[in-house]
């Protein structure tokens, strides 16, 4: 760890920012450089924007199995990719008869469909991490960056599916960007109805006992009623919101996740049915809706439709244990693995003040000492290190580098936590011995390009300006080579802690 304190550019620029780039001027009021940022963070990077649409995708793929269903061997148009991915593999679609007049089996058409919309997922999925990446690289507000990846990890969608995997980068670029510098409620609104939430946790599947649809089904074939799924109401009131051990119950659970019933997507409908929408927006499903008045944590709700659930997300979003939960994750990304109290409270305070403005939010973050003590407060994590290191190293244009690959060797695939509760942000989970070889083996191939065109004796007090440790500096002299110096500097315990 650094002898020396940490100065507060220092603290600006690694803990609050993304790392420190070669040419970058160092603020002389840290704070205000910190709070100038709301007015320069661009909400639609031109490689966000270019994304092709996952919508049109999910969408040609639902009409390419239901032809196939139906054993009509066609052959469907593909929604156009945008320039910059003309590299993802099309899916050929449902072939037509062979020269000889044998038409594909339809298992066969249909596995072949499976397998090319999973490739084109795929595709989407890298092409979205190198836009988040490129994005990382390339703001000038990287204070605001690291909040849409607090948020993203907060709300998590994990890519565990085909079709979560597909809209995953959408969910960031459509959910977390446009509302992280506006109000917790309507993030959390627009978390929700997104599709990438909607699919991963089973929404799209859950349908009222007592709904006009579940009671259709049954009269036709009671063994196959459909159910309720409580997997988006759960972890919205203990992950999202309340956090868990905040006074709710189970009851509370199933009667918010029968309000939720009838959130969906656009497009197919059950029982192969389409509807006008794309798969691209939330839609209401009147006929799943479990009818009927709910009580969830004490109040009464009795909305029509989808008004229901979003009452009752309205009342989460102001609630005193939500203030507590979220003030509570943001200390502890901010300044400690245990988070302090007093900067807890004074955080939930804010919250609640302010009905939920993540501005104000920040702004008292930012204000408060806590964050700004001058010992190392956080370890990297693999996702932290490798944008830190890539800014370090002038890189602003990713190349052939492919960004999923490395984050999955280091240990943190991208958007795929496997669980809803996101990526832990404690040291223990990521300074491992064999988590801390990996980044030195990617260290040594990330400065491998760059031959000597760095000076890490020169570059070791920019990107740890007034704070760069002796010891360091010494182990970076006596490196046998510019590439072994600049490798040891991007592993030292200067640069894995923030």
């Amino acid at each position: 760890m650094s002898t020396l304190p940490l100065s507060p550019a220092a603290i600006a620029l690694n803990r609050f920012g993304l790392g420190v780039r070669p040419g970058d001027a160092l603020p002389d009021d840290p704070k205000h450089w910190l709070h100038a940022q709301f007015d320069r963070f661009d909400e639609k990077p031109a490689v966000f924007a270019a994304l092709a649409d996952a919508g049109a995708l999910l969408q040609n793929y639902q009409d390419q199995q239901r032809a196939a269903r139906q054993m009509v061997p066609v052959t469907l148009p593909h929604p156009p990719a945008a320039p910059t991915l003309s590299a993802i593999p099309r899916p050929a679609g449902l072939q037509p008869p062979t020269a000889s007049g044998a038409a594909p089996s339809p298992n066969a058409m249909r596995a072949a469909i499976r397998q090319d919309f999973g490739q084109d997922a795929q595709a989407l999925y890298r092409a979205a991490i190198q836009a988040r990446m490129q994005s990382a690289l390339q703001t000038d507000a990287p204070f605001v960056e690291r909040m849409v990846h607090f948020w993203s990890n907060h709300f998590c969608v994990s890519a565990d599916n085909t079709q979560t995997t597909a809209f995953v980068g959408a969910f960031e670029r459509d959910a977390i960007r446009p509302h992280v510098l506006g109000r917790f409620e309507d993030m959390l609104i627009a978390v929700e109805q997104h599709p990438a939430m909607l699919i991963y946790l089973n929404q799209i599947n859950s349908a009222g006992p007592n709904s006009p649809f579940a009671l259709g089904v049954a009269r036709r074939n009671p063994a196959k009623r459909p159910g309720l799924n409580e997997n988006l109401g759960r972890e919205i009131m203990e992950l999202h919101t309340l956090g868990v051990r905040s006074g709710y119950s189970q009851t509370d659970v199933t009667e918010f996740s029968r309000a939720l019933t009838g959130w969906s997507v656009g497009g197919a409908l059950a029982g192969g049915r389409r509807d006008a929408t794309s798969p691209d927006t939330f839609f209401f499903r009147a006929p799943l809706h479990e009818p009927g008045t709910r009580t969830i944590v004490g109040k009464t709700y009795d909305q029509p439709d989808d008004g229901q659930a979003r009452a009752a997300l309205v009342d989460f979003a102001a609630a005193p244990a939500t203030a507590t939960h979220v003030a509570t994750k943001l200390a502890r990304h901010f300044a400690g693995d245990a988070p302090p109290p007093a900067l807890v409270a004074r955080l939930a305070a804010s919250y609640t003040r302010h009905r939920g403005s993540l501005p104000e939010l920040y702004r008292t973050l930012i204000a408060s000492p806590e964050p700004w003590v001058r010992t190392p407060q956080k370890f990297k994590t693999p996702w932290e290190w490798t944008v830190s290191a890539l800014r370090g190293l002038g890189r602003t244009d990713l190349g052939q580098m492919q960004v999923a690959g490395m984050l999955g060797q280091l240990g943190q695939p991208v958007w795929k936590p496997g669980s809803p509760a996101g990526y832990d942000d404690i040291a223990a989970s990521w300074a491992a011995p064999d988590a801390l070889l990996r980044r030195v083996e990617l260290a040594q191939r990330l400065v491998a390009p760059i031959g000597d065109r760095l000076d890490a004796r020169d570059l070791g007090p920019r990107l740890i300006p007034a704070s760069f440790s002796p010891a360091t500096a010494d182990q970076v002299g006596k490196a046998e080579s510019p590439g072994a110096a600049l490798a040891l500097l991007l592993v030292s315990p200067d640069f894995l802690r923030r």
